[in-house]
């Protein structure tokens, strides 16, 4: 067989495999967990991957450099685990998270990882390559995950709660992307911050939110009368930390310091909004990042809100809404 015909036989072989469903791929790398999603043409979440970070007990999160390691050794299994499905697809546009926030100056290292991947991805298929915040990638998973398509269509409010971020914003599409723009949070430790940190004091694994939960959902005592200092459209959450470390030295009750501790900041939460909407006039209000993945926050705020929220896997850190984001840049229109 020559060189020749032995090029050919390979193109043709190459050309009877392609796939013929196309996909939209993800890939997001916080400084939480290194995630890759896929979705169909349709808006179907076909792949919703998660590799966490890991951190040392007793510690409450990563360095970059140690988060920059570890996104390098897990992307490799991430992919290996996507490799199933896409290899009967055809990848139409891949979507990257390149910073923490869609604003000047917003940077952290970790997400280069993911945007390397994402560049040799689309280098090596020709599939466009879109870049994103990675909060709008949890505004984005929030809308997938509801099925508020609305909100695309008008303005909203967004509260991205999480380990590093308490931020509120008025919302629109502008063009084939979010417009978001700050007008509330909190002004020193974020929600998941304060989460985090009594919950390791209290011996908690890190990330503490789920076993807060329950721990919170375990108590049948009166919670301490404190409530947060809010602002206008910022809280401080500061004094959180002091008094449940003060109440939990004093009862030595977890039940009780993990209650106190969510419903002092469901108490920031909903005097946030209220202001904000007094001063912007009513709108949605979307509730995205880990933080929002408590059922008994969700509970209190979707009673008090036109509220939505992302299920409790695409609360936390996930690559579905950057692949969401990569489908609409790309010109799909799910409903």
């Amino acid at each position: 067989m020559t060189d020749e015909n032995f090029s050919l036989s390979v193109k043709e072989g190459k050309a009877d495999a392609l796939p013929r469903e196309g996909v939209f791929l993800g890939v997001d790398t916080s400084n939480y967990t290194t995630s890759v999603g896929i979705l169909s043409e349709d808006g179907e979440v076909l792949a919703n991957i998660k590799r966490p970070l890991p951190v040392k007990p007793g510690e409450c999160g990563l360095r970059q450099s140690d988060a920059v390691f570890a996104h390098v050794k897990n992307l490799p299994s991430a992919m290996e685990e996507a490799k199933g499905l896409l290899a009967s697809k055809r990848i139409l546009a891949v979507g990257v998270s390149t910073r923490p926030r869609a604003r000047e100056g917003s940077y952290m290292p970790c997400f280069l990882v993911g945007q390397a991947v994402a560049q040799s991805i689309s280098a090596a298929t020709g599939a466009p390559l879109f870049s994103f915040s990675h909060q709008c990638g949890h505004m984005m998973a929030a809308i997938v995950s509801s099925g508020r398509w609305d909100l695309l269509t008008g303005n909203f409010y967004a509260f991205h709660i999480s380990g590093g971020t308490t931020d509120l914003l008025s919302v629109h599409m502008e063009g084939d992307g979010f417009f978001a723009k700050e007008i509330g949070g909190t002004d020193d430790l974020h929600a998941g911050q304060a989460i985090d940190r009594i919950g390791v004091m209290m011996g908690l694994p890190f990330p503490a939110g789920v076993h807060l939960e329950a721990l919170a959902k375990e108590n049948r005592k009166q919670l301490p009368k404190k409530h947060p200092k809010v602002r206008g459209t910022y809280a401080s959450l500061s004094g959180l930390e002091n008094l449940a470390e003060k109440l939990w030295h004093e009862t030595e009750d977890k039940s009780l310091t993990a209650a106190f501790t969510l419903s002092y900041l469901c108490d920031a939460i909903e005097g946030v909004t209220k202001n904000a909407i007094a001063e912007g006039g009513t709108a949605p209000v979307l509730f995205v990042g880990g933080v929002m993945s408590n059922s008994i926050l969700k509970a209190r705020l979707a009673t008090a809100f036109d509220a939505a929220f992302a299920v409790p896997a695409l609360s936390a850190d996930n690559a579905v809404g950057i692949a969401a984001l990569a489908a609409h840049r790309f010109g799909a229109r799910f409903s």
